[in-house]
């Protein structure tokens, strides 16, 4: 898929979502890298064989406090070349990126790793 085409799936699955949350998307970029930087994978401790498809880099919400600003955007950064590689067809390549975007703005709102993991097995 072309950088231009997964971009856009990119921006659609930051439009779609629900007004509460884009709203709030505040002092934020959202980037397109080809691979994760080595690191960028050391930043998260992963082991040989783990994949990274996203990672947030910044102050979550939670942690902003009344002194913080003017400070340099957080950062969400999307790979395009692991989630090529985890999915066969478009379809799948959309639907991961919505899963993929959801998961690293939930790290901009403070949702640490474990907690996202029990949310995404539907665990309450």
């Amino acid at each position: 898929m072309d950088r231009e085409r997964f971009q856009e799936l990119v921006t659609r699955a930051i439009d779609s979502l629900p007004e509460e949350f884009y709203v709030r998307l505040e002092n934020i970029d959202v980037v397109v890298a080809d691979w994760p930087s080595p690191g960028q994978i050391a930043s998260v401790g992963l082991r040989r064989g783990q994949t990274l498809l996203g990672l947030y880099q910044g102050v979550p919400l939670t942690k902003r406090g009344h002194r913080y600003g003017l400070v340099a955007p957080d950062k969400i950064t999307i790979f395009q070349k692991p989630i090529e590689a985890k999915c066969r067809y478009e379809a799948e390549i959309t639907v991961e990126i919505h899963r993929v975007v959801k998961h690293e703005i939930a790290h901009h709102f403070g949702i640490g790793e474990g907690r996202l993991r029990q949310l995404e097995r539907g665990e309450g």
